[in-house]
This record gives C-alpha cells, sequence and structure tokens, in this order.
C-alpha cells in the first residue's frame, strides 16, 4: 500500500495499514481529538457506565491475563469506566486493521509495533497524543531516545509500552577454553574473532557476518558508534548519509570482519540471523549478534549438546571501549485510534498502562525490557538481561519512514553494497555512493 510522505527527528522502519471505526460504547462523543487531551484525570462517575474497547496483540498466557485484569480493575476503579478486552493473534491484526479501514469496527486504544507508527499516521489513523505525554508524570521518566518511533514532524501518536534491543550471542565455553576477554572495543572483537577461526577451523565464523533480511541489525551499531547514520529528513525530504564520515567507518570495519580479518567466511554472504543460530547449534559460529529468543531455539537444534553453560550474550563495545555500541530499539506501543468516540477516557487508559507501575509489569512479564530506568537497572544483575539492558539505554532506529521497509528488505540496498565490496565488484566510496542515491530515491518516493 501506498502511504503519505512522512517527516520525523528521529528513526525507525514502516509497515501496516491500520483501522479507523471505534466501537465500544454509545454514549455521547466526546470533544475533537487534541482539544481535551489536557483534560485533569478522569475519576469515579464521570465516565461511570461507559465501556472502553482495547486491543492486545497476541496470544495470553496466564502472566499476561493476570496483568490485564489488574490493570482493567485499576481503570474500573478509578474512571467508572469498563472495558472490552479483545486478544488479536499478530498474525492476524493486519486483517483487522484492514477490515476496520473498510469501515468495520475497530478499538479506542490498540498495541502495536512501535516501527509501525510511521505507517498509522500516514494512514491519518492515530490520535495526537503530544500533551498527554507532556502533562503524565510518569511518562517524563522515560528516557527521550525511547520516544524516536512515537514521534513524527515533532508530534507524538504513542506511547512506549517495552523494548528490545540486540545483543552478541558467543560461545561462553570457547572463551574460557581459549582464555578470551569479552571484547570492549572493536580491535578486541577482531582479535577474539581470529582466535576462534585459528583454533576451531576456517569453516567457523569467529563472528558471523550476516547479510540477509536482518543485516542491518548487525551493521547499524557499527554505524552508529563510529557516528553515523543511515538517513536524516532535512528541509522537506531524506538525506542519506552513507556518504559520511561515521556510516564509511562502521561500514568498512563491518565489511573488513569477511574481506580484511577473515573471521567470517566469504562464502556465506546472504545468511541471516535464522541461518547463523542453526550453524551456531551445530557448533561453527563463535560470535554473532541476536536476541535472547535464539537461546531456547539453539539448545533445541544441538539436541541438548550446546546448553545454557555452553553460551551468553554480551554488549556490541563501542568502538574505543567507553561502553555499549546504540544497537537497533525494538519494541512495543500503545495508542489511541484517531476516531475513537472518547478521547479523554482513552488518555486515561494509556497513562494508567503504560505509567511506571502497569508499564514495568507489561514488560517484564510479557519478556521486554521496561522502559522506566529504575525497572532497567534492576537487570544488571541478570547475567541474560545484563547486555541488552546495558545496549537498550542507548538503543537508536532505523529512519522513520513508510518505505525503509523497501529499503531495507525488497531492495536490500546496503547488503548489495556490502556484497559488492566483499566481492571485490566496487571499493567502498563507490559502494555506499551508489546505495546513498539508492537510498534516497526510495525513501523521497
Amino acid at each position: 500500500m501506498k502511504f503519505a510522505r512522512i517527516a520525523t527527528t528521529t528513526a525507525t522502519t514502516a509497515a501496516l495499514a491500520l483501522g479507523l471505526a471505534a466501537c465500544g460504547s454509545s454514549e455521547p462523543a466526546a470533544p475533537a481529538a487534541g482539544s481535551d487531551a489536557t483534560a485533569p484525570a478522569a475519576s469515579g462517575p464521570k465516565f461511570a457506565g461507559q465501556t472502553l474497547t482495547v486491543w492486545r496483540l497476541g496470544a495470553p498466557d496466564e502472566k499476561q491475563n493476570k496483568l490485564m485484569a489488574d490493570l482493567n480493575a485499576k481503570f474500573k476503579e478509578t474512571t467508572g469506566a469498563d472495558v472490552k478486552l479483545q486478544w488479536v493473534p499478530w498474525p492476524d491484526a493486519q486483517a483487522k486493521w484492514t477490515a476496520a479501514l473498510a469501515g468495520g469496527e475497530g478499538p479506542d486504544v490498540t498495541e502495536f509495533g512501535n516501527d509501525q507508527v510511521a505507517a498509522w499516521v500516514a494512514q491519518d489513523a492515530l490520535t495526537d497524543i503530544t500533551e498527554v505525554v507532556k502533562g503524565a508524570p510518569d511518562f517524563q521518566q522515560i528516557p527521550q531516545n525511547l520516544w524516536g518511533y512515537e514521534t513524527v514532524d515533532g508530534k507524538i501518536y504513542a506511547a512506549p509500552w517495552g523494548g528490545g534491543t540486540r545483543a552478541v550471542l558467543y560461545r561462553k565455553d570457547w572463551f574460557e577454553d581459549l582464555k578470551i576477554e569479552v571484547p570492549k572495543t572493536w580491535e578486541d572483537l577482531v582479535a577474539a574473532g581470529k582466535k576462534i577461526v585459528a583454533e576451531k577451523g576456517k569453516d567457523v565464523d569467529g563472528f558471523a557476518f550476516n547479510g540477509g533480511s536482518d543485516a542491518n541489525m548487525s551493521l547499524s551499531p557499527f554505524v552508529w558508534s563510529a557516528g553515523g547514520d543511515f538517513a536524516a529528513f532535512e528541509g522537506g525530504k531524506w538525506t542519506g548519509k552513507l556518504t559520511e564520515p561515521g556510516f564509511k567507518e562502521g561500514f568498512q570495519y563491518y565489511t573488513d570482519l569477511v574481506t580484511k580479518h577473515g573471521v567470517s567466511r566469504k562464502s556465506a554472504l546472504t545468511q541471516n540471523s535464522v541461518d547463523i543460530a542453526t550453524r551456531f547449534a551445530n557448533g561453527k559460529v563463535g560470535m554473532y549478534v541476536t536476541g535472547g529468543w535464539d537461546i531456547t531455539t539453539i539448545k533445541e537444534q544441538s539436541g541438548g549438546k550446546i546448553d545454557d553453560a555452553k553460551m551468553s550474550f554480551f554488549s556490541l563495545p563501542a568502538k574505543d571501549g567507553s561502553g555499549p555500541a546504540p544497537a537497533f530499539q525494538g519494541g512495543n506501543d500503545i495508542a489511541i485510534w484517531k476516531d475513537t468516540k472518547n478521547v479523554e477516557l482513552s488518555a486515561e487508559y494509556v497513562k494508567l498502562a503504560a505509567g511506571k507501575e502497569f508499564g514495568t509489569r507489561y514488560a517484564k512479564e510479557g519478556g521486554l525490557l521496561p522502559l522506566y530506568p529504575e525497572a532497567l537497572t534492576e537487570y544488571a544483575s541478570d547475567p541474560v538481561q545484563a547486555p541488552f539492558a546495558e545496549t537498550f539505554k542507548v538503543a537508536k532506529g532505523f529512519p522513520n519512514d513508510t518505505n525503509w521497509a523497501e529499503a531495507n528488505d525488497t531492495k536490500a540496498v546496503l547488503q548489495s553494497a556490502a556484497r559488492s565490496v566483499i566481492e571485490g565488484k566496487k571499493d567502498v566510496d563507490t559502494a555506499l555512493a551508489d546505495a546513498n542515491k539508492e537510498l534516497e530515491e526510495i525513501l523521497n518516493q
């Protein structure tokens, strides 16, 4: 589907269409969107007898059912309103939103992936909640870098609810056997990768190069650590940043892992994280960038040969060892349908659901990272979660444009550029100049 042009001050990807008509009660409509956004908190009988329709995505487990029961009970206590909760499987979400666009009944409030905000705003389907956010003390505690996906043209259209990012999964037992310390700099990372290849064989990737569908999840930390970025919205259009020094340095380092340092096989330039996980399970990878979900898969695929004691995570290091490099910021949001019949009541739900108490529970009990610093700090002592929590503090996103998916997935602009360099078809400057031109054409179409 073709979307309208979007500008933003930060970055992310794009995605799905969304629905419009809100169902819920038949009470008289509240004032138009935005006109009552700064109204004082609702209480008691003000909304008594009204019903708010809320969509949650996914399949609920015991923890999520308990969370929603507690949240909705608190909402009833504070507003007097009831909640009609509907669970929508992620695979069915687009069909549900499309049906709503065609005139069917939609929610008042909905959950969705944070990289979908740009597409939804382009469809004129979300309520501007900028003033709601400014007036909510809890929301002011969420770090500014975590509002990038939700901010379009300087306006906020959703509240972050729970986050996720990437870290480096590594063979802990190999590190111990080979006396390798967890890398703290880019130089350390190369040294560790070389030692793994030297000791385990040339068919093993010391640090696996990802050139597949999710390649930019692995490339981006190096680019961002070097001070680069993919693109920026300037003067009413997208300007590619691929030829600037920071991007070039990160890109050069990433391709050098194959061409110069030989820590990943030159014959595997299109493998994605799923392919790499399978090789990791077969004892053919020492390190790669991924998320915590691969642990279970690897244990199953290895037949139990690679268990929790043999693998762990560390944050991909910044170039100079100053801490973790920024990595991709994923997660889920909560937003208000623009055509809800009660903006004020919907705003009260968003503030409660994504506020400190229930927002923290939502993240922790749903396997995501909490957005509030105090709660995130609690993960520091968790050996699995600590690297993700530290990285999440400096996480960033890709260009917040509906056409990013075309550049990233369909056209694979950066993947093609990297392969052209590794295969010797282009030098880095030429590859990035060509990619920059193509990226700008896609983002500005």
